[in-house]
């Protein structure tokens, strides 16, 4: 939360003053600013009005690498700050500095620390290469937050033109108890017990200690004026909000006696005192770093054949780069100091990821709940279901049966929020309640249109749904669509569900549309597999006799009605 009347007292402060007048601010107090030109689009830029970027580097290992990496970041003008962790070996560090030496724009804090994942320390070793950067470049605009591990993957010129875009801090920061931002594991734990042990190399102790404390109520409370925020620790801030930070924790101490005992405070630290100084409309809750992660939580790590991916994201720079991917660091070192080039971004690289993933891992599911039990949609009714990939294909068919029959028909109920449905007291309202209540919705829309027969689109991926439903008392018969799939449909599916961009590159899509196929071909393959009675296929192959047979048995009609409805000759067309 932010604080105008702290803030204030701060800016009129001498000391802030002082540092704000070495660091050239001019502007940035000033609420009628001119707009920087960027503002205007992310292609022009005017040298005279660009700052300069100081990376905080952060790094324990690889000397050869943090060389050419601060050495890449200072080629085009910008500062590093750069603290090697104290549990690394004299000899490294001693070698770092040396090769260093001579570069201007290089700078290593007073204090360097022993640092452990998960402690206190990590913020504090941050604090002192911030504080270090904060007096060796007083020209520096912005302070960016990168560790070895992390590449840039846009030019320098694109960078600065991006951050200067806007007068925002980049930060990552959600409300620490009523976001999810934690899936798994402690929560409030890590705020209201101390921590003095590293859960990684002193478990016991770490553990040990919680119990007690846990054990005997020894809790402690949050600092009252503080609202915990939580997020990515990798951040990009403006100076005046860098300073700020550093004023306030000379003031607070009692700020840093509490992140100093908080589990994991790099994700809380910054993520809170931003939020508590700036107000909500100068940051862009964001990292400009793009990572992913694991289902089980652990850190994406990108190789060579991911460059044209990194490129299409929305983001300046990239962790976590494996130390085998030489030829990705090369090509990525060399576009970040060229000029006058244009990206086009996609930002599909997170879905798609998950997508590719996914593919083969089946979950299980819960046991039914207590209202499920007993449900059933009733032993006299019939629930005919219609089955396609192509969503357009199996409405259509929807509109041929409905012009030769009164049967009421719904499309794609429990896949699309906006299916047309009508009031059912709110259990129809999300798809999560559509799907959590799915046989007492279909009893009660038996119900509101008074009929023992009705028709409806599941999309083939809903393989639990089918099972649900053949496991009723009621009959259920199933109509699946088989249709061709060309390249261009693929890519254009790929799009509509977020798997691809617009400017997704054709190497990527060389890789993703395989993967497609193979998925549309094996939840085809999951439903035969599974033997349903009163089971039927009709084809985009097959000829309109060929199609009236099943379509006849489906819906239990005269064959000359079905062969009518197969006869619709628009029915397959993209």
């Amino acid at each position: 939360m932010w604080r105008p009347t702290f803030y204030s007292s701060l800016a009129k402060s001498a000391l802030f003053q002082s540092r704000r007048k070495k660091a050239n601010f001019k502007g940035f107090f000033n609420p009628r600013r001119t707009l920087h030109p960027c503002d205007r689009g992310l292609g022009q830029r005017d040298e005279r009005n660009v700052g300069q970027i100081a990376y905080i580097l952060l790094c324990h290992k690889d000397v050869d690498s943090v060389v050419r990496q601060a050495t890449r970041l200072t080629s085009v003008g910008d500062a590093v700050s750069i603290h090697f962790d104290a549990n690394a070996s004299k000899f490294d560090y001693d070698a770092l500095r040396q090769a260093l030496a001579d570069n201007s724009h290089v700078v290593f804090p007073k204090r360097r620390l022993k640092c452990g994942w998960g402690e206190w320390s990590l913020v504090a070793a941050t604090l002192e290469a911030v504080k270090a950067a904060v007096d060796a470049f007083p020209k520096a605009t912005h302070f960016y937050m990168v560790s070895g591990d992390c590449m840039p993957i846009k030019t320098a010129e694109y960078a600065r033109t991006f951050i200067e875009a806007h007068d925002v801090d980049y930060i990552e920061s959600y409300d620490f108890f009523e976001s999810d931002w934690i899936k798994t594991g402690f929560k409030e734990e890590r705020l209201v017990y101390r921590h003095w042990f590293n859960e990684r190399s002193q478990a016991k102790r770490f553990y040990a200690s919680y119990n007690l404390q846990k054990r005997m109520g020894l809790t402690r409370k949050i600092p009252s004026d503080l609202q915990i925020m939580i997020g990515s620790q990798w951040w990009c801030l403006r100076r005046r909000t860098v300073e700020a930070i550093l004023e306030l924790v000379a003031s607070r101490r009692d700020i840093i006696r509490f992140f100093r005992t908080t589990w994991i405070p790099d994700e809380t630290f910054f993520q809170t005192l931003v939020r508590h100084l700036i107000p909500a409309n100068e940051i862009d809750n964001r990292t400009l770093t793009f990572l992913m992660f694991t289902d089980y939580g652990m850190p994406v790590t990108l190789y060579n054949d991911h460059y044209d991916l990194l490129l299409a994201q929305d983001y300046l720079f990239a962790r976590k780069i494996s130390p085998d991917a030489r030829e990705l660091k090369a090509q990525l070192g060399k576009l970040y100091t060229q000029t006058g080039v244009s990206f086009q971004t996609s930002n599909e690289g997170p879905r798609l990821f998950e997508f590719l993933t996914g593919r083969g891992r089946i979950g299980e599911r819960f046991a039914p709940r207590f209202w499920e039990k007993d449900s059933t949609i009733g032993r006299e009714r019939a629930l005919l279901i219609v089955t396609c990939k192509k969503w357009h294909v199996a409405k259509r068919l929807l509109d041929a049966i409905g012009a030769h029959s009164n049967l009421p028909k719904i499309e794609y109920l429990f896949d699309e929020e906006d299916t047309p449905l009508p009031d059912l007291g709110g259990i129809q309202a999300t798809l999560a309640k559509r799907t959590r209540h799915r046989r007492a919705m279909m009893r009660m829309l038996f119900d509101y249109y008074e009929t023992d027969r009705l028709l409806i689109c599941l999309d083939p991926s809903n393989l639990e749904l089918f099972s649900d439903f053949y496991s009723d008392r009621s009959e259920t018969r199933l109509l699946e669509i088989d249709c061709q799939y060309t390249d261009a449909y693929l890519e254009g599916h790929a799009k509509r569900v977020g798997l691809a961009g617009e400017h997704t590159s054709p190497e990527t899509f060389k890789t993703l549309l395989p993967t497609i196929r193979n998925d549309v071909f094996r939840e085809s393959e999951l439903i035969r597999d599974q033997n349903f009675p009163e089971f039927y296929r009709i084809s985009e192959k097959a000829n309109q006799d060929e199609n009236a047979r099943p379509l006849a048995k489906f819906l239990d009609i005269e064959p000359a009605q079905a062969k009518e409805i197969a006869a619709a000759d628009y029915l397959f067309l993209d």
